[in-house]
């Protein structure tokens, strides 16, 4: 049967998360029920990513099989994100559909994702849904340190939640950094995976570092511990947007 790929991106505030979960809506349950009110079947759609519950997406993927998607113009396929579009929510938005070979797996293929976490230090109305609000002092080359420092490693146990079903928690960080964009300033880190709850951890506790409440070295010592009651997970998940999936 013929595969597709499906490129979203949404606002995660109003959503349980990424999967589709009982009695809780999900970005997964939202764009399943617009692909069966216009084709008129049901879909079981497999995912790439999975955020947490409030986190948002600029890119993130969903794969599905279907006879009746058989549209042989750019025009045409056009039309039918048209109407699904019309059907979703106005925080959910499908970028592209497009076919694939009926093996490819948008999980399984992806070799990187990519995230960005938001902190404003200055209270901003139009960046309150959007950003974590941290109007305490930071030193910018501390927390650069420690991004820095995270490369090191690929044993992040400390950074996952409790209760996770995985058999590893090793992850490879190929980019780890803090920089400003437009007077933000932002966490960008690149991995072939994350664990859950993973990346907010992080934040939390570099924020610790880069506000001088621990050192460099300790910080090396949490990551080490592989305890995650060492690490900070209070970030709030607004700040935290996926922004790319790459594949093979």
């Amino acid at each position: 049967m013929p595969r597709y790929f499906i490129e979203v991106f949404y606002k995660g505030a109003s959503y349980s998360g990424f999967q589709i979960q009982r009695n809780a809506n999900s970005i997964q349950a939202e764009i399943e029920k617009s692909l069966s009110i216009f084709f008129k079947e049901s879909f079981s759609l497999t995912g790439s990513s999975r955020t947490d519950a409030g986190v948002h997406a600029l890119s993130n993927y969903f794969h599905f099989d279907c006879k009746r998607l058989s549209v042989n113009t750019e025009d045409g396929l056009n039309r039918v994100i048209y109407n699904l579009n019309a059907i979703l929510p106005a925080d959910i938005v499908i970028k592209k559909i497009y076919p694939v070979a009926e093996d490819a797996h948008c999980r399984f293929d992806a070799v990187s994702r990519e995230y960005k976490y938001f902190i404003c230090q200055h209270k901003d109305p139009f960046h309150s849904d959007r950003a974590y609000y941290y109007p305490y002092k930071l030193d910018m080359a501390l927390l650069n340190e420690a991004a820095t420092a995270l490369l090191s490693y690929q044993d992040f146990t400390s950074f996952s939640k409790r209760n996770t079903q995985v058999s590893s928690f090793n992850c490879n960080i190929i980019k780890s950094e803090w920089t400003m964009e437009q007077g933000i300033l932002v966490y960008n880190v690149k991995a072939n995976r994350f664990l859950r709850g993973m990346i907010r951890g992080l934040v939390g506790t570099m924020l610790k570092a880069g506000s001088r409440k621990i050192s460099i070295d300790v910080f090396r010592k949490i990551i080490e511990s592989r305890d995650c009651s060492n690490a900070d997970f209070s970030v709030p998940p607004q700040g935290l947007f996926l922004v790319n999936v790459q594949f093979i």
